[in-house]
């Protein structure tokens, strides 16, 4: 799919794996390396990609009810009332690590329905999430599969 898709498809990867549907884009990722893209380029479409997933979530807690929440998506709202209460603490900060897999969409979905800045949100999380595959693909160079 990537090969037909190029970076269209490391994009759609990572958007949708940053909504709730479960995988990770890691994987899209390392096979945007085995085509030969620019790490840079990967990063940048990537980190893009998963920030437009996650503020899909972000606008989900924005503007959904709980009570779709919880029916329609799956989320259960004592994990979601958890993370609200970490996010008390942390404010804005906490979009910095969204991708974090399994509680990163709740994170989202929370700062959504707490209405914290859209703004600051998707920079922070594209700060984050840009991080995230810097790291990742710096980590894939230096285990030499790459």
């Amino acid at each position: 799919m990537l090969k037909n898709l190029g970076l269209f498809g490391l994009f759609l990867a990572c958007m949708l794996s940053a909504t709730i549907i479960p995988f990770s884009s890691e994987t899209v990722v390392a096979a945007a390396m085995l085509l030969d893209y620019n790490h840079w380029v990967i990063i940048l479409v990537a980190a893009l990609g998963n920030t437009t997933g996650g503020m899909i979530s972000f606008l989900m807690g924005w503007f959904c009810k709980w009570e779709w929440l919880e029916k329609y998506f799956k989320v259960k709202r004592e994990k979601l009332e958890r993370t609200h209460e970490k996010i008390k603490r942390y404010g804005l900060w906490a979009a910095l690590v969204t991708w974090l897999p399994l509680v990163g969409d709740l994170i989202a979905i929370a700062m959504g329905l707490m209405r914290l800045n859209p703004w600051w949100t998707l920079l922070l999380m594209f700060i984050g999430k840009g991080l995230r595959y810097t790291v990742s693909l710096n980590l894939l160079n230096l285990t030499g599969w790459f």
